[in-house]
């Protein structure tokens, strides 16, 4: 008789049926971090073109500050609201400092260390936050088809175990047995191929975003400190 794939799970022992289940969690779990990053980076990359285009027209920081609130998703504008905050400090320090003695060329250069690192750190807080999840995708491409291979090592076994009980290997007390097994070799790459796919994809975009992150960076560093040099 011809057994479907969900009546072979069904006749599969208690192992198999675990190992099923577990296949089935990192498959739903992985198709749920697909479709979730799928719709994150196509917002992460629609608000950092808004965002960068407002930033490029507008007249000033400040302006350029309030339009950044509105674009969550843009990761350059998470590091220009956390570089704006730091050079607010920066003016400050400053402004206190003139009082006393008036400030050189290097004392400004030298602060600007501050606002670098700031940036460096939203930076980092921005790829980690986009690129979370993406570790499960990569175990779960590595690991499912080794528990599949389990599973089919598991049921050749209790396969070969209910041969030497019934006394016979003909192939109609081989086959179904051993078909049941393969399921979870089958079922282990359904779950590692996409997984794998998908996390060198997502992966790609990631390595995009940090490049365009540290881009704008490095723009945003120069702006602040030709502005300096004006002042001097």
């Amino acid at each position: 008789m011809q057994l479907s794939i969900t009546q072979m799970i069904l006749h599969a022992g208690p192992v198999g049926q675990m190992v099923m289940l577990l296949l089935l969690f990192f498959s739903v779990v992985s198709w749920s971090i697909i479709f979730m990053k799928f719709k994150l980076f196509r917002k992460v990359r629609l608000d950092s073109e808004d965002f960068l285009e407002t930033f490029w027209t507008s007249g000033n920081l400040n302006e350029a500050s309030e339009a950044a609130e509105e674009f969550v998703y843009s990761p350059e504008a998470a590091v220009f609201n956390a570089g704006f905050s730091e050079l607010k400090k920066i003016n400050k320090i400053r402004a206190r400092g003139e009082d006393s003695s008036p400030e050189t060329l290097e004392m400004q250069l030298a602060t600007m260390d501050n606002l670098k690192r700031a940036l460096r750190k939203a930076e980092d807080e921005e790829i980690n936050k986009f690129g979370n999840l993406l570790p499960f995708l990569a175990t779960t491409g590595s690991a499912t088809p080794f528990i599949g291979l389990f599973g089919t090592v598991w049921g050749i076994m209790v396969s070969f175990h209910d041969i030497g009980q019934r006394g016979s290997a003909s192939l109609a007390v081989v086959a179904p047995g051993i078909s049941e097994a393969l399921v979870a070799t089958a079922a282990g790459l359904a779950a590692a191929i996409p997984a794998v796919i998908f996390y060198n994809y997502f992966s790609n975009k990631l390595t995009g975003i940090q490049y365009n992150t540290q881009s704008f960076s490095t723009d945003f560093l120069n702006l602040v400190e030709r502005d300096l040099l004006s002042r001097v």
